[in-house]
């Protein structure tokens, strides 16, 4: 029985996965372990924009408390009466609460083989 292994590290993290021949048998074993590394490889860059965009989460969510305030005190002044500014930064509200909703998923469809 052929096993592979692959330890990656990455930004303090540790990517690991083992394939073994019995789950793989029409792979030779250099195969297997170059899927092995893809694999790891394909984990590595999904942490990169992971991270990525949990920082953006981060920001987003720093910004959004900053124009709630803002926008706090623009409602008190009649619509009629706001300048461009003003209704600017309640769209910009709003388009905040839309891309806090769409978060990162790993663009992959779980599940499904994609190797």
């Amino acid at each position: 029985m052929a096993q592979v292994r692959v330890m990656l590290s990455y930004d303090y993290n540790h990517f690991e996965i083992a394939l073994s021949a019995d789950d793989y048998p029409d792979l030779s074993p250099n195969c297997l372990r170059k899927t092995a590394q893809r694999l790891c490889d394909e984990a590595v860059r999904q942490y990169i924009i992971a991270k990525e965009k949990c920082g953006q989460r981060l920001r987003l969510h720093m910004e959004r408390q900053r124009i709630e305030q803002e926008a706090e005190e623009i409602r008190k002044i009649p619509a009629d009466e706001r300048d461009a500014r003003q209704k600017a930064t309640l769209k910009s509200l709003e388009d905040t609460v839309y891309w806090e909703q769409h978060d990162y998923d790993y663009e992959d469809n779980f599940g499904a083989k994609t190797w």
